[in-house]
């Protein structure tokens, strides 16, 4: 019996599909952010960069199938049951209302409103900006419909065109020789590049939203005929393959342009300022225009996307006990809230957070590919999960906002971690706990099987 296998152009619509859920407008300010300080050493910051915002996320998302889950919930639940509960509900939250629907509003405002205000006025407008904003993603989250389909059908490709003509007007005409930019500190050697690119990839969420975006992949992939879980598994990787390369090309050449765009701009405080900025160059007035429209349209999008998800996930995990309606209303009032502290100060907030989620994300996927080893014996879950956990609290405090940690004494805790955490400073003082409880696991697990 021959097992039916997604045809090219299947895959390729998968591919297509998975991209439209991963790529936003959000994930441009972080590459061409990162490109303006990596100066000189963007090569090595390229590389940390897709490890992390390409490379981890396609893992994510083939973890879902690999292990023939139904979900980031049962995933997580090799852990334990309440475990699963609270990671699910710790990612969806920061995949939606914490930070990334906020984030939305906030990237839309600053590439398309806040350049023609003045300072004074910008509270004021980014209020009236996201009530707007959020009561058409209320109205459309409510009334789920074409709107989507035809903003992702329409917009995303005007977006998509619109980013090829800026592209490849600025890598003609170079604001400047990527040689001659000099880095930031963080970005000053090849290596403090390569790891402090590394961490800027957390700021996509898109490893921690692969692990949410797998049960739709697969269900896509079932529908298409292909119901054998081993055959779902290698889809999924393929049509994850596909996806990867056409979002690394994109953020290598956003890399190179915020890069060069440093002979024309200081470092700007955030990326949505610095695609405004190069659009007007290029552009002028016109330019800024199709990129807030566009941008605008694609991030409303992702909004209404993310409600939905999100609210349906708590109606399914509370079991209806609160209405989808209601999680959505709920979800868009606090979004509406969270986006007016603006643009820089989400994401400020936001890394402690993925500083802490994306250690036990990252191996959780791990694990889901090597658990056959071991059975995907829940002590190994366990103690990879508790080292990790207690490595990543230290990696959430060190990148507090400097007066949260002065008020919360935190000094001597990331002293204490900084002197006896291996890697630490590179951000990576989670790697060797999570070996160590890697070992610990394998000892418990094989231990058991001899006492048996």
């Amino acid at each position: 019996m021959t097992t039916k296998k997604l045809t090219r152009r299947q895959r390729i619509l998968v591919a297509t599909t998975l991209f439209g859920m991963f790529f936003g407008a959000g994930n441009l300010i972080f590459p061409v952010h990162l490109g303006q300080m990596a100066g000189s050493n963007v090569i090595p910051a390229i590389i940390g960069f897709i490890i992390t915002a390409v490379g981890i996320p396609i893992f994510g998302v083939a973890a879902i199938g690999v292990t023939h889950s139904d979900g980031l919930q049962t995933l997580s639940g090799k852990v334990g049951k309440g475990y699963g509960i609270f990671f699910t509900c710790l990612l969806y939250l920061t995949i939606g209302p914490l930070f990334a629907i906020p984030r939305c509003a906030t990237v839309s405002f600053t590439t398309g409103v806040s350049p023609m205000l003045p300072e004074a006025a910008q509270p004021l407008a980014l209020l009236l900006f996201s009530a707007v904003f959020f009561a058409f993603v209320l109205f459309f989250s409510l009334r789920p419909g074409k709107i989507t389909v035809w903003i992702g059908k329409i917009i995303n490709p005007v977006f998509l065109l619109f980013l090829a003509v800026l592209v490849i007007a600025a890598l003609l005409k170079p604001g400047a020789s990527i040689s001659d930019v000099a880095p930031t500190e963080p970005y000053a050697t090849k290596t403090s590049a390569f790891f402090s690119s590394f961490i800027e990839g957390y700021g996509t969420m898109d490893a921690i939203a692969g692990l949410a975006f797998g049960i739709v992949v697969i269900d896509v992939i079932r529908r298409m005929g292909v119901d054998n879980d081993d055959a779902v598994a290698v889809d999924v990787l393929g049509s994850g393959v596909l996806t990867g390369i056409l979002m690394a090309v994109i953020y290598v050449v956003t890399i190179l342009m915020g890069t060069q765009s440093r002979g024309l701009f200081e470092i700007s405080d955030n990326g949505g300022i610095a695609l405004t900025q190069i659009a007007g160059h290029y552009f002028g007035g016109v330019g800024q225009i199709i990129l807030a429209v566009t941008i605008t349209f694609a991030c409303l999008k992702t909004s209404i996307g993310l409600v939905t998800s999100c609210s349906e996930t708590f109606v399914k995990m509370t079991h209806g006990k609160l209405s989808y309606k209601a999680w959505a209303i709920l979800f868009t009032l606090f979004s509406f809230a969270v986006s007016n502290v603006g643009l820089s100060a989400i994401i400020e907030y936001s890394i402690p957070v993925l500083m802490l989620i994306y250690p036990p994300a990252i191996a959780l996927i791990i694990l889901a590919f090597i658990g056959k080893f071991f059975h995907h014996d829940k002590a190994v879950y366990i103690s990879v999960m508790a080292f990790t956990w207690a490595a990543a609290i230290f990696d959430f405090m060190k990148t507090l906002p400097a007066g949260v940690q002065s008020s919360l004494h935190l000094d001597r805790l990331v002293a204490f971690a900084r002197q006896y955490l291996p890697l630490f400073d590179l951000n990576l003082g989670w790697l060797l706990p999570a070996c160590l409880g890697f070992v610990i696991g394998l000892v418990i697990h094989f231990s058991g099987r001899k006492s048996r």
